[in-house]
């Protein structure tokens, strides 16, 4: 049984909402590569448009765009994904994922591109911290 975690990102709101996804919408974002768009159906966000930007697998290693694959490699990276060095020009080994979605990824980042009418947080069921406490006040 695949299972993804999937991290959406809003840039209008600058708002990272976090949800699973399995089953059957979890088997058809495999095989997709980071930049590739896809339905929003997928992570129970009907009407929206998402764009894959990044991910981790099971180990926590980071995927990048410019490896094609979806097996793990070791490259020689100076300052970008996957290695932030302490010191300008220092360059090292370092294992990273490739950039298609497999059964090993565990988180899939992604951003909207195409907003629906309804917002996000009425979708995912999601409920404002602020009306808690308003409500609580009330009592």
């Amino acid at each position: 049984m695949v299972e993804f975690k999937v991290v959406i990102n809003d840039p209008k709101s600058g708002r990272s909402h976090q949800l699973q996804v399995t089953g059957h919408h979890a088997n058809s974002l495999i095989g997709k590569k980071i930049g590739d768009e896809v339905d929003g159906i997928f992570v129970s966000l009907p009407g929206y448009r998402l764009q894959i930007t990044g991910g981790t697998d099971k180990d926590g290693f980071p995927m990048r765009r410019d490896l094609p694959s979806s097996s793990r490699r070791r490259l020689l990276l100076s300052k970008s994904i996957g290695y932030r060095p302490k010191e300008k020009g220092k360059r090292k080994k370092k294992t990273v994922r490739g950039n298609t979605i497999s059964q090993d990824i565990v988180q899939i980042n992604m951003k909207v591109t195409k907003y629906s009418s309804k917002p996000i947080e009425q979708l995912l069921n999601i409920e404002k911290k602020d009306e808690k406490k308003e409500e609580e006040e009330q009592k």
